[in-house]
């Protein structure tokens, strides 16, 4: 009778484990475009697949590119990443801002949708009262306190440290040009800007060389000691008998350094690769590299030794900045083709949190994770033509121009956006106007330059040199060249 029973029950209960497990997969976001999900593995078995087929440790928003042309380029599609992480809303449409439906305040979210959970494995790097996983009041506190820090004004008075370091890397740079050796730029550019950030931040020379990924945890425990030593320092220098400071408590000093580790980490890792990038492009695009010469030339005159422009800027700071118009579309549209990092949010399953897509239809998207990928968006023919994948820096400065807004968001949109965006570009002008007519670049392994039997380069009809084989982005926490950039340089002739 019993075994009759069990018998019974057992085929029932499978049935049963059946229809949920299919439910689970099938039925949940069917609503959603999405690509034909395995029962047990959802899309991971089909984005290994993806990753196979393509290039070695290809960064995740190119296989999402490749998933989204194959689904027909929808608004927005589901990929699931169940059970090793929740299923993910890839967005991508423009013409209903649906991209902007995620970042914007609303009456539902007053600072944007919340962090994913993604944010937090960050935590031990960061420190977890950092800035970057704060959400609504605690951020507006935080982010209301360190906004004069990044006005624009304090920051041109900072033109002095910043060129200080920009001769201490040329200086690096005209050895290597003197000895003709291959060198890794994604070494020699994240200690320049972190540098950089270190003395704007904490006005010290931190000196460090960043680690692998795996040795995070290390790292921070390292940098978060001597963060607080310095804190602690400078709180008691500023502690006379007539002005005595505010007690240091361990909570001020841990809420302080997780600020300003959020701030060397996130910060450095942006404009070191936005270099990485715009050297190795202006190496294969001439026509490019001459024209941002000639604005240098115009700007500075035809004297490019790096003390000259050191004392062009800082006597003349702002106006010369703000001369370098082409300068800027080139780093513009370098952030466009290579943004350096993205965020995802994230929709509690209560929280009523619905978009509009082009046809008007509105789609819930309880219990995803929304992932505006920057990959997609960056690139959308619709927007930038069918020469949205090639280097035209122009693109920024023809006028009757309709790129949106929202097109270009390498430093996030709405309310939450990057702080130090305007650092991240200052930056940049001053480092380009000090390199970009010193040195002649020239990509070792991937992405070097294709040359005919007489060893000139090969020019495409777009004005770009041929290349041996495609470099590409990897992920590494943010989006680095794969390869670390492997560069040669030589002084270039005057």
């Amino acid at each position: 009778m019993a075994w009759t029973l069990i018998a019974t029950i057992i085929p029932i209960l499978l049935f049963y484990l059946w229809k949920n497990v299919t439910s689970y997969r099938t039925k949940q976001y069917a609503r959603f475009p999405q690509l034909p999900p395995s029962l047990s593995w959802g899309h991971l078995s089909t984005l290994g697949k993806l990753v196979k087929t393509n290039r070695p440790n290809i960064h995740i928003g190119l296989t999402l590119k490749a998933m989204y042309r194959g689904l027909g380029k929808p608004a927005l599609f589901v990929v699931d990443l169940r059970p090793v992480s929740y299923p993910m809303c890839v967005i991508r449409d423009l013409r209903s801002y649906v991209a902007e439906q995620i970042s914007k305040s609303s009456n539902l979210f007053q600072y944007s949708a919340p962090k994913s959970h993604i944010s937090r494995s960050y935590s031990d790097m960061m420190g977890p009262l950092s800035i970057v996983l704060a959400e609504n009041e605690e951020w507006k506190s935080l982010r209301k306190q360190f906004n004069p820090g990044f006005a624009h004004k304090h920051l041109i008075n900072l033109m002095s440290c910043i060129l200080e370091k920009t001769r201490l890397c040329l200086t690096k740079l005209d050895h290597y040009a003197s000895t003709n050796e291959e060198f890794p730029l994604d070494e020699l550019c994240p200690n320049l800007t972190f540098d950089i950030i270190g003395a704007v931040t904490m006005n010290i020379d931190l000196g460090w060389k960043l680690l692998l990924p795996l040795q995070r945890k290390v790292i921070s425990r390292q940098l978060g000691t001597h963060i607080k030593e310095h804190i602690k320092e400078m709180f008691e220098e500023q502690s006379t008998p007539h002005n005595p400071s505010r007690s240091l408590t361990p909570e001020v000093l841990d809420r302080t350094c997780d600020q300003l580790k959020a701030f060397l980490f996130a910060g450095h890792d942006t404009t070191s690769i936005l270099l990485q990038w715009t050297f190795y492009e202006l190496s294969r695009t001439p026509q490019v590299l001459r024209r941002v010469c000639l604005e240098l030339d115009e700007i500075f005159g035809p004297d490019s030794d790096p003390t000259h422009i050191r004392a062009q800027i800082l006597e003349h700071g702002e106006n010369v900045l703000q001369r370098m118009t082409y300068t800027s579309a080139v780093i513009k549209e370098i952030l466009r083709l290579y943004p350096p990092a993205a965020t995802a949010r994230f929709s509690n399953p209560n929280a009523g949190l619905s978009v509009r897509l082009p046809d008007g239809q509105d789609m819930c998207l309880h219990g995803l994770m929304l992932y505006n990928c920057q990959s997609i968006i960056q690139h959308d023919q619709a927007v930038y033509g069918d020469k949205s994948n090639q280097f035209i820096p122009q693109r920024w400065l023809d006028t009757g121009s309709t790129i949106p807004a929202s097109a270009w968001q390498p430093f996030k949109r709405g309310p939450c956006n990057c702080i130090g965006q305007e650092l991240a570009n200052i930056e940049a002008l001053v480092i380009l106007a000090c390199a970009a007519r010193r040195y002649d670049w020239e990509k070792v392994g991937l992405g070097s330059i294709k040359r005919d039997e007489s060893g000139a380069p090969i020019e495409k009809e777009n004005g770009q040199y041929e290349v041996q084989s495609e470099l590409y982005n990897t992920l590494e926490i943010t989006s680095k060249p794969v390869d670390e950039m492997k560069m040669r340089l030589k002084i270039a002739r005057a």
